[in-house]
């Protein structure tokens, strides 16, 4: 870690893509004030309803409900805490309590309808806090903090009554954070550490322990928000408030699960856009962890694919423990954007050089081959037949003495490195205590990135607490891994933040003559046929094969001349929807008497099987390509989401699919093809012809505006298979599948 001793998800889909206004002015964004161009895809302010928490972390005057200073009760501890964290902010503090006079010599009222004056925030010490809230509506108190457990943790009942709370504070116009928290907030954090700072926010108040003690390590820690249930105030609100702080240099997050996925996004968003790294575990990978997830703080974990997805096309970086939290977090909160993503491995042995460059380099760090001129430079003061291409070995004497600070000045010379780690797999005085100092100095001299992974488990030696512990600029860290996922976070971060456009300054803001014609298209409630499905893909813009619809045997022989030989035939009803299993495709028909009794076949067929057919669809037969599928499905948290993968029978069987969050641009379509485990067969394999990805791109962008305009209306898309032909010859749509909402 880098060191320094100096200085209610809505069930409405529409709702939950839209934030609503509320009554703080939008914040400015890049150093402008929010207008026109800071909208949502209805129009709205995107950020208006992010609340000013500046009164929440620095209050003037607090007021506590159920203070008691009685021995050996709970609430007598939190009253004191409460009383030394209002000193250290300088907050005037009132008890309120029926029955006492005073408590620790303060006056006391008897309740919140007393206080003298206004207070800022409102802490409740109470069993059932609704009564209180609705008492605080009538004092203009802003924030209030609800500690009190058994709400949606707990099942149905709880929910409800967490309902009942949130509608209560919805009412009274202030902001409230739990219920079902914690003392967190009002930690004693240390104010001598120097240089920026980590922001925490946890649903789990114990599992922010470890990034908190951190401080004793030399990270500065500047809030932390305990979020509980979040019956009001929630995550995202904090990442927002956060992203603004100017000594916040990263947030980190555990977030057991998301109150309204679109809010989530927008936080994610306004980070990404002033660069300020977000660190997340996300509860919820398996059943297991996402039924304990609920029962914790009763939040919606959401389909972990999706939210997996959707953390990526914002740049919040996702890891899976608490150690890599704190380190990653740490690593991102303090170092420089990198000059270069190279990173070179240097070590006093070579099997550890070796062992660290295999897991870095499996990992997707590049290390770079060091050019014949800086090896034979290396060369001067490590021995010939030692390897210094990448990763460097010194053979352990030339770090005792002189050389070792210049084989190190040497390495972050190269324009080509960014990182230099050193692996340092257990003390060995004084030669790893000199080379702990060198690398410290080294660092202080330069921009680029330079890690120490201190491998003793003992962790007492002073090479460790005092050099590098002692160190602002070294990142330390204890084990391989931890190093290899903070290194690949802060270069990954740094390339995202070059590039970042934020996916609502490019969102559709009307409606399209496509959502016009859609529309007249939709069947509340019901799968539409075939031939319907196709029809609103025409209406976007999705190629389609030539086809027409019939009715009659006859008519079916004139649509197969029109559409040209030879076709394919396929029955068309609103409840069909695997038709290839009953037999109902036909293809490769190549005169009007195999278009005439396959027409009497599928219809048949039809009948046997009492589908309601209405017609048969002949249809250009579309020469081959790379079978695909986009689609279209309905996530609880997010609303709309876009998938796209591998086609065709390979679909089920392979199930290699990716998928984002719309709304998104060009580089995550794009970049959705590149996850997927068959990206080569686009490229083109065994001879055949590179397929047209710019076409695929397009349908996948067409897809996403029709799953934006139609949120509410469509349930459920699916193209399958859509052929994409060879490069420069398009795809087109072969089958789709809709369902309304």
């Amino acid at each position: 870690m880098l060191g320094s001793t100096h200085g209610t998800l809505t069930t409405d889909s529409r709702r939950a893509r839209v934030i609503a206004c509320g009554e703080q002015p939008a914040p400015a964004v890049h150093g402008r004030p929010a207008a026109t161009d800071d909208l949502d895809v209805s129009g709205r302010p995107l950020y208006a309803g992010v609340p000013d928490l500046d009164r929440f972390f620095r209050p003037e005057r607090v007021a506590v409900v159920g203070a008691s200073d009685a021995e050996g009760r709970p609430n007598t501890g939190i009253t004191r805490q409460l009383l030394a964290w209002s000193e250290r902010v300088g907050a005037r503090l009132y008890p309120v309590h029926p029955t006492r006079e005073s408590v620790f010599g303060i006056p006391c009222v008897a309740a919140v309808a007393d206080l003298p004056e206004e207070v800022d925030l409102a802490v409740l010490l109470v069993s059932d806090p609704l009564p209180v809230i609705e008492e605080l509506a009538e004092t203009k108190v802003k924030f209030a903090v609800a500690f009190a457990s058994g709400f949606a943790e707990t099942g149905a009942e709880g929910a409800a009554a967490q309902a009942r709370l949130a509608a209560a504070v919805e009412r009274s116009g202030l902001r409230l954070l739990g219920p079902n928290t914690n003392l967190n907030a009002f930690e004693k954090f240390r104010e001598d550490l120097d240089g920026p700072a980590i922001a925490l926010i946890t649903q789990s108040g114990h599992q922010g322990r470890p990034v908190f003690t951190m401080q004793e390590l030399g990270v500065r820690l500047s809030h932390w928000a305990p979020t509980g249930n979040e019956a009001d105030l929630e995550s995202a609100d904090f990442i927002s408030y956060f992203a603004e702080q100017p000594e916040v240099g990263a947030i980190a997050c555990y977030v057991e699960g998301l109150k309204d996925g679109r809010s989530f996004l927008l936080a994610a968003d306004r980070a990404a856009r002033r660069g300020v790294p977000v660190v997340a575990v996300k509860v919820g990978r398996t059943e297991t962890g996402a039924r304990t997830a609920a029962s914790h703080t009763g939040k919606l974990t959401g389909a972990d694919a999706v939210v997996d997805a959707a953390m990526r096309q914002y740049g919040v970086i996702r890891v899976d423990g608490l150690d890599e939290l704190q380190d990653t977090a740490a690593l991102l909160a303090r170092a420089r954007p990198p000059s270069a993503d190279g990173v070179v491995v240097y070590s006093i042995s070579g099997g550890t050089g070796a062992h660290f460059s295999d897991l870095a380099t499996e990992a997707g760090l590049s290390l770079p081959r060091l050019s014949p001129g800086k090896q034979a430079e290396l060369h001067e003061w490590i021995p010939e037949y030692l390897d210094v291409s990448n990763p460097v070995d010194n053979g352990g004497h030339p770090v005792g003495d002189w050389r070792g600070r210049k084989i190190i000045d040497a390495i972050l010379a190269d324009p080509g490195v960014g990182v230099l780690i050193c692996p340092i797999t257990g003390p060995f005085p004084p030669m790893s205590d000199k080379l702990a100092q060198d690398l410290v100095d080294a660092a202080e001299r330069t921009d680029k990135l330079v890690c120490v992974v201190w491998g003793s488990p003992v962790g007492t030696e002073a090479a460790y607490r005092e050099t590098l512990l002692g160190s602002s600029r070294v990142a330390t860290f204890r084990t391989f891994s931890n190093c290899i996922t903070a290194v690949r976070a802060h270069l990954e971060h740094a390339r995202f933040s070059s590039f970042y456009r934020s996916p609502f300054d490019e969102a559709p803001r009307t409606s399209s003559p496509s959502f016009r014609k859609a529309q007249a298209l939709m069947r509340p409630g019901q799968q539409l046929s075939e031939h319907a499905a196709k029809q609103l893909l025409r209406a976007y813009g999705i190629r389609v094969p030539r086809e027409q619809l019939v009715t009659s045997a006859a008519a079916s022989v004139r649509a197969a001349g029109l559409v040209g030989y030879p076709v394919v035939m396929k029955a068309s009803g609103a409840q069909l929807a695997h038709k290839t299993e009953l037999g109902l495709v036909k293809i490769g028909l190549t005169s009007a008497s195999q278009v005439r009794d396959a027409y009497r076949d599928l219809t048949d067929i039809a009948r046997y099987e009492d589908v309601p057919l209405d017609g048969v669809l002949v249809c250009q037969m579309v020469e081959p390509g790379v079978e695909m599928v986009v689609g279209v499905t309905q996530d609880e948290l997010f609303g709309p989401t876009v998938t796209v993968g591998l086609g065709g029978v390979l679909v089920e069987v392979l199930r290699d699919s990716a998928v984002r969050v719309p709304p998104f641009g060009e580089d995550q379509a794009r970049s959705m093809l590149s996850e997927l485990r068959g990206r080569a067969l686009l490229d083109g394999v065994r001879g055949r012809p590179p397929a047209d990805l710019d076409a695929l791109v397009e349908v996948v962008l067409r897809v996403q505006r029709m799953a934006l305009e139609l949120d509410g209306e469509l349930s459920e898309l699916d193209i399958n298979p859509l052929m994409v032909l060879p490069r420069g010859q398009g795809a087109v749509a072969l089958d789709a599948l809709a369902v309304c909402r």
